[in-house]
């Protein structure tokens, strides 16, 4: 059991921010996030595409932004729990707040700070009945560790930008074979990966088939040994495997959130706009999960927002405790907490 005054689920751009301006305040912060590595959707989406409207940097990347905004954080050191979707939510009778993960991990928080974007970012699932079964042993929707790879017989299953990328990546893990499977032979993805992945098709490092996995069938011992590839023309193929990498792109998702007991509106959180405060005491919402009246979905909303957030949970946390606005240009207090 983990208790803190803080609890934000996401890591996104907004949550990260949202653990400084809570430091500020000299409120330390847990954070939870359904993807092993920070990022949101500037990660998982545009990482490596400009984004122009980030005030007072005329450009920058997805990964760049993310980058900064760790550094910022870095005095705080918010603790990270990557690889982790909250599953259940209670309201303890001192008015506290319980937590739970998928894994069975648990939080006790004060206040808690929804930062999940659009939803949490899950991995397209391959729409096979029973493959799951196998799912953390021979498939896998993350990329696994590279001394994992090694000897093995790997298949990848996407044509996108996360395929491309891990199939560069884990050619120089050793497999035994890197197979890169995909419906058609086209991939999309950044002309330098694409011409990566030539030179790997050419030197016989990385082979590509075609085709829709269908169907699957299992060894002896009963692990996964091989899909069924099915075609526009001509009769299913097999296709045999040690490990299986899934990388169809993510999706996002309320999951447990819906059944929260929040005021919603189109599928986000109504909060009060002074203060983003939602319909339940204690939680707030921030970033592009909110809604309310003249709402717009850009990120440094998502920063204005955090640090209203922050402001009306201090005053929360602390009876009576009425929060002045500090600068960081000129305040020792701040200058302290950021080790200046």
């Amino acid at each position: 059991m983990i208790e803190t005054d803080a609890l934000i689920l996401g890591a996104g751009p907004a949550g990260l921010f949202q653990a400084f301006q809570l430091g500020l305040q000299e409120i330390r912060a847990h954070i939870v996030d359904v993807l092993p590595y920070v990022g949101g959707q500037c990660a998982a989406l545009y990482a490596d595409k400009p984004i122009y409207d980030i005030p007072g940097v005329p450009v920058c990347t997805g990964r760049e932004l993310v980058a900064s905004l760790q550094r910022q954080v870095a005095p705080f050191a918010p603790q990270l729990h990557l690889g982790q979707e909250v599953t259940e939510f209670a309201t303890l009778p001192d008015g506290r707040l319980q937590l739970t993960t998928g894994t069975g991990k648990q939080f006790v928080a004060r206040t808690v700070f929804i930062a999940a974007g659009i939803g949490a970012f899950q991995p397209r699932r391959l729409r096979i009945a029973g493959i799951e079964a196998f799912e953390g042993g021979a498939l896998h929707y993350h990329a696994p560790e590279p001394t994992s790879v090694a000897g093995k017989h790997l298949v990848i299953a996407g044509g996108g930008e996360e395929a491309v990328a891990s199939a560069i990546a884990l050619a120089d893990a050793s497999p035994a074979s890197l197979t890169l499977l995909h419906r058609r032979e086209a991939f999309e993805a950044e002309p330098q990966q694409l011409a990566t992945l030539q030179r790997l098709r050419e030197s016989g490092r990385v082979q590509v088939v075609t085709g829709q996995p269908t169907g699957f069938a299992t060894g002896g011992d009963g692990e996964l040994v091989q899909l069924v590839l099915s075609h526009a023309e001509g009769a299913d193929t097999p296709l045999n495997l040690d490990l299986l990498l899934v990388r169809q792109g993510l999706s996002p998702r309320l999951g447990a959130l819906a059944d929260w007991g929040l005021a919603m509106e189109r599928k986000q959180l109504v909060v009060d706009p002074t203060t983003c405060a939602t319909s339940l005491p204690g939680v707030y919402a921030v970033g592009d999960i909110n809604h309310y009246p003249g709402k717009k979905k850009l990120i440094l909303c998502g920063f204005h927002e955090a640090t209203l957030a922050a402001y009306d949970a201090a005053e929360r946390l602390v009876t009576g405790r009425k929060v002045m606005v500090e600068y960081t240009t000129t305040s020792t207090r701040l200058h302290t907490l950021l080790g200046i």
